[in-house]
């Protein structure tokens, strides 16, 4: 019989469950993580000055088939040159070419668990200003990955990557989150942004993923999925961060 008087919350009930992953869900997203990692080093010896765009994101989804996985986490992003300027872009027929920044955006899924990693290769001879905004963006995104361990804030991390920037005065470079949950879907809780006050729990898997944008120029993006510990943080992503081509 129904009580008026017994209510119980239902607000994102199911994204609630999900924030903790249990071993299973763990294992099933380290071997996403690891197919991931896997695909990468293909793609170094596989990328070549004049390829498109397009080629790259289709060997990519061509690999992920052919080893295990069940297909795409989501749509792959391969952003060269002015292109990488632009946070999200649509892959296109644009070649390669020598002194390209290129932002690779990809992941698979494996038993249903989304992975998802982006890398800025540097292509050829990289200026001295590309190279010092890639240099930025790792650093904030050592300085994120510190913060984590159970009991601070989604904010607190947040907070820590953006500092490097504001310390720059490149701010306004820069996208206003830091990363999201990923699991059964691609975006899941905790999300790392402004202001966020979830508490960081072992079991919560998410993406670190800063960013600068300079419209018409360039961008950087780096991306790596961690698994909060008991006593920390666990990086499930092994690939390199600062892999040069030619």
């Amino acid at each position: 019989k129904y009580k008026a008087n017994h209510l119980e919350e239902t607000e994102s009930i199911i994204e609630k469950q999900r924030l903790i992953k249990d071993e299973q869900e763990i294992e099933y997203l380290e071997r996403a993580c690891e197919l991931t990692d896997n695909c990468f080093s293909h793609l170094l010896n596989f990328i070549k000055i004049g390829m498109t765009e397009k080629q790259i994101a289709f060997e990519i989804e061509k690999y992920f088939l052919d080893h295990g996985a069940e297909g795409l986490a989501f749509e792959t992003i391969v952003a060269s040159g002015p292109n990488s300027s632009k946070p999200h872009e649509i892959t296109t027929e644009r070649k390669i070419d020598v002194g390209d920044p290129i932002t690779i955006d990809f992941g698979c899924k494996y038993k249903g668990y989304c992975s998802d990693m982006t890398r800025t290769l540097l292509f050829g001879n990289v200026s001295e200003e590309h190279m010092r905004i890639f240099n930025l963006v790792q650093e904030s995104q050592d300085k994120a990955i510190a913060a984590i361990r159970p009991g601070v804030m989604a904010k607190d991390v947040e907070d820590a990557h953006r500092a490097v920037f504001l310390r720059e005065n490149l701010d306004d470079y820069a996208l206003r989150g830091l990363g999201h949950g990923i699991g059964l879907q691609i975006h899941e809780c905790p999300r790392i942004v402004i202001g966020n006050e979830t508490v960081l729990k072992p079991g919560m898997i998410f993406t670190v993923e800063p960013g600068l944008y300079f419209p018409n120029d360039c961008g950087v993006r780096t991306e790596d999925d961690v698994l909060v510990t008991e006593n920390g943080v666990e990086n499930l992503s092994h690939t390199p961060h600062e892999i040069h081509i030619g």
